[in-house]
Order: structure tokens, then C-alpha cells, then sequence
């Protein structure tokens, strides 16, 4: 068998696989994967941009899509515990969708995601509440301006972390 015959068996048996386990194996490869959505139940809140959700029988951490929240695991932050607080009030327990931009996985090996729930698209919520500030790194940039100016209004406003935290 060729090289390229081996391959293709190779490639063929991955997705076998991970159709058969519930998983994406192609997941954050440069054009692999589904870019559809995904609706999933959230298994736990890790912090205020960090979930745990349950795929196909895995369990995955998500990481949001341009936002960051101040940290509570490595030392914590001014406003990190309510940002924490506000993504538990928002997701936990709850089906949550995920919808993709350019890449899928970040080099952590985490999804990256925007995490809507029913009508509330949860990024832009912590954003516009003062729970996050907005972190863009291409090329998943899809919302970026619309993050952008939800960030500038919570600032004029002095919600959140604006008014508590110096920043």
C-alpha cells in the first residue's frame, strides 16, 4: 500500500472513530471540522470565561470567545469572584450553544467558543454587565467590534469591574 493509500485508511479510521465516540478527532485542525453549532449541557462553571460542557459523552472545557475575565484560579483578581459569580447565575446546569469561529480549539486544547443561552448570548452579557473586558486574538474575531462597544459603554458607565478595579 502507498503513502498516500496508508494515509487516507488512517483518516478513515479517525473519523470512524470519533463518529463513534461522539467526537470530533478532526476538532481545531486548519479546515477540520464541524463549524455548526452545538447544544450541550454545561457540566460546571470554571470561572468567569471558562465552562466545562458534556460532548457526545466527553467532558470539554470551552473556553469564550473574546472576553476575559479577571482570574480566580492563579491568584485572584479584583472582580474575578463576581465574574465567576455572574457566568454560574447565567449557565450553570443549563443547555447552553456553542457556535465556532476560525479556529476551533485554542493551544490548550480547549473549544473556543460564543455561548448563547436561549436568547442571551452570554460573551457580550458578561462584557456589557462589567464582568469581562474584551480580548481579541485573530483570527477568531467575528464579534469583536460588537464586544468592542458593549466594553466602551460598561466603561462610560462605570459597571462592574470598571467602577471597582483599577485598570
Amino acid at each position: 500500500m502507498s503513502g498516500r493509500g496508508a494515509a487516507a485508511w488512517i483518516l478513515l479510521f479517525a473519523v470512524l472513530v470519533g463518529a463513534a465516540f461522539g467526537r470530533d478527532l478532526l476538532a481545531g485542525a486548519p479546515g477540520g471540522g464541524s463549524s455548526g453549532p452545538r447544544t450541550v449541557p454545561v457540566v460546571r462553571v470554571v470561572d468567569g470565561d471558562t465552562i466545562r460542557v458534556r460532548v457526545g459523552g466527553v467532558e470539554e472545557p470551552v473556553r469564550y470567545i473574546g472576553i476575559d475575565t479577571p482570574e480566580t484560579k492563579h491568584g485572584v483578581e479584583c472582580f474575578g469572584a463576581a465574574a465567576a459569580a455572574r457566568n454560574r447565575a447565567l449557565v450553570d446546569g443549563r443547555r447552553v450553544t456553542l457556535r465556532f469561529d476560525a479556529e476551533r480549539r485554542d493551544r490548550y486544547g480547549r473549544l473556543l467558543a460564543y455561548v448563547h443561552r436561549g436568547g442571551t448570548f452570554v460573551n457580550a452579557a458578561l462584557v456589557r454587565g462589567g464582568y469581562a473586558r474584551t480580548l481579541t486574538i485573530p483570527p477568531n474575531s467575528r464579534h469583536a467590534a460588537h464586544l468592542a462597544r458593549l466594553e466602551d459603554r460598561a466603561r462610560a458607565r462605570g459597571a462592574g469591574l470598571w467602577r471597582r478595579c483599577r485598570t
